[in-house]
């Protein structure tokens, strides 16, 4: 039974259902009620459509992976840097997943509505002595996303939280060693100011939302996994040298 579900899941029909409903709901947020600025789609264009994988800086639970669909859907219709009218979302590009935390996926009914459009769920916390307690990503984990890469697109936050400048998780570095995906990185910014941090609700309304895509980083494969997490980092804006450039979540926040 769980096999036929997850097989029904992964279904184009099904998928474009969601996004559908999701994207009308979340469309007037993101482009009425904030200001969206798209910058380099030219850098996603004419990817590939499988063994792809975006990673980016997190800074809301749902928001930000919203906004990446919105934008791959834009470009699947022709857009450039812009959403326009969302006529895309009556036939989505829906040939990617979303990494996203199992617990914050059963948390309501709408993150478990969500889940139909994408999303793999991985365990990346457990709870010791009433505290949340931090850890890399299991192997079936790495497993469904090397899986998931097989024929899509994947976006991933190798931080693994909404929290500005924390460390980068090595399980991201290991599934790019190990399936040589084309890496997009991704810089976001404003969504904290925007949205709460499931990013469902506004909190400020007017914001300047940024999301910008830049050019496929290179690697050899051959680099420990140490050095390919700090390209990066570096990439998403979210090492060190960024950290001493601003105050927040980003050097232009």
């Amino acid at each position: 039974m769980k096999k036929w579900i997850k097989s029904l899941q992964q279904t184009h029909l099904i998928k474009s259902v969601v996004y559908f409903i999701i994207g009308v709901i979340t469309y007037p947020g993101l482009v009425l009620v904030n200001k969206l600025k798209i910058t380099g789609t030219e850098n996603i264009e004419n990817l590939r459509k499988k063994n792809v994988l975006f990673v980016s800086n997190h800074q809301t639970y749902f928001a930000d992976v919203i906004t990446f669909l919105h934008i791959f859907c834009a470009v699947k219709w022709g857009k450039k840097n812009r959403l326009g009218v969302p006529f895309y979302l009556l036939n989505p590009f829906t040939r990617v997943y979303f990494v996203a935390a199992a617990e914050t996926m059963k948390k309501s009914w709408l993150s478990r509505f969500f889940t139909w459009g994408g999303a793999i769920t991985v365990k990346r916390t457990w709870v010791s002595e009433g505290k949340e307690v931090r850890r890399g990503l299991e192997t079936s984990d790495t497993r469904n996303i090397s899986k998931a890469l097989e024929n899509n697109w994947v976006i991933t936050f190798p931080q693994g939280t909404t929290k500005p400048f924390a460390p980068g998780r090595k399980g991201t570095a290991f599934i790019i060693k190990h399936e040589k995906p084309i890496v997009v990185p991704v810089v976001i910014n404003g969504f904290w100011r925007a949205f709460n941090k499931k990013g469902l609700k506004f909190k400020k309304k007017g914001s300047l939302l940024s999301v910008q895509f830049k050019e496929p980083l290179q690697f050899t494969y051959e680099e420990p996994i140490e050095e390919i997490l700090g390209k990066v980092m570096d990439a998403i804006e979210q090492s060190k040298k960024f950290m001493l450039k601003g105050n927040h979540h980003t050097k232009n926040s």
